[in-house]
């Protein structure tokens, strides 16, 4: 149902937006990506930033597909995000965690909202900052409440600060975020929220730096500290090392190389990220 609900909205918008937006004024890069989570960011850290290149008085949609291959785990994640007036964004998104070596799958989905407050990401001395709420639901419980997960949805709060530094390094354009997040997601909610003997939030820092080689290139590195409360299982922090082509304001491609750290007890969980997102 959550998948024909995404397709219908998809359609529904792109068939009106395209006149609105066919003379934003954003710069191309200024979006970001779309993170696994569906709000725009980089990819496993949400920014400041309001997805597509809506200016004020404007609209777009955009939608992303993602694939994160690991030692163990394959994780899909589909989403769209509805962007007004360089200041509101709407997502959605749909995560698939297969367990590889395990058998079987988990699953959950993503409402987003974020609300850009104060600054702006390039024209002001005071960085571009937003707020953030993600609500987040599993698919199916049996398996998270099994290793010790309390509830089967939890609600994620952020605050994102992101700013661009012109000849920074070289003479090319340097891009910061950080990002502080209340949470009570086990996996980022994908092993549930919070457990029998902690349902308090817990405050996690998430940061990303990103050089612009060129106006539509770049390349960078992420950083995302993740509550540890689960007895079963470490959970390590995610880390990657991305690559980011904005191809046109239509199409983009983002590819990293990520360290996902322990998850369910499987140590080491390397490899490849792989993002495509098309924008209205």
């Amino acid at each position: 149902m959550f998948r024909n609900i995404l397709i219908i909205s998809l359609l529904i918008v792109a068939s009106i937006s395209q006149p609105v937006n066919a003379d934003t004024s954003k710069v191309i890069a200024t979006g970001g990506a779309t993170t696994i989570e569906g709000a725009a960011g980089g990819g496993i850290v949400p920014w400041a930033v309001i997805n597509g290149y809506a200016s004020s008085d404007q609209w777009s949609v955009t939608a992303m597909s993602t694939q994160v291959s690991v030692d163990d785990f394959t994780l899909h994640a589909v989403g769209a995000s509805l962007s007004i007036d360089n200041r509101f964004e709407l997502s959605l998104a749909k995560q698939t965690f297969d367990l590889d070596t395990m058998g079987g799958k988990l699953g959950q989905d993503i409402i987003g909202i974020k609300y850009k407050l104060v600054g702006e990401l390039l024209y002001s001395s005071l960085p571009q900052i937003s707020l953030g709420m993600q609500y987040k639901r599993v698919d199916d419980f049996a398996i998270p409440q099994a290793v010790g997960a309390r509830n089967d949805w939890g609600l994620d709060i952020y605050l994102a600060a992101s700013k661009v530094y012109f000849d920074a390094i070289a003479g090319r354009n340097l891009v910061t975020n950080l990002t502080l997040r209340a949470t009570k997601a086990n996996q980022t909610g994908l092993l549930g929220f919070g457990t029998a003997a902690d349902n308090d939030y817990h405050l996690q820092a998430e940061a990303s730096i990103a050089l612009l080689l060129t106006d539509n290139f770049a390349v960078g590195y992420e950083y995302k500290q993740k509550p540890n409360q689960l007895g079963f299982a470490k959970e390590d922090d995610w880390q990657d090392i991305f690559a980011a082509w904005f191809i046109n304001k239509h199409l983009s491609l983002v590819g990293a190389y990520a360290d996902l750290g322990s998850i369910a007890g499987f140590e080491q969980q390397n490899g490849w990220y792989l993002s495509i997102e098309g924008t209205l």
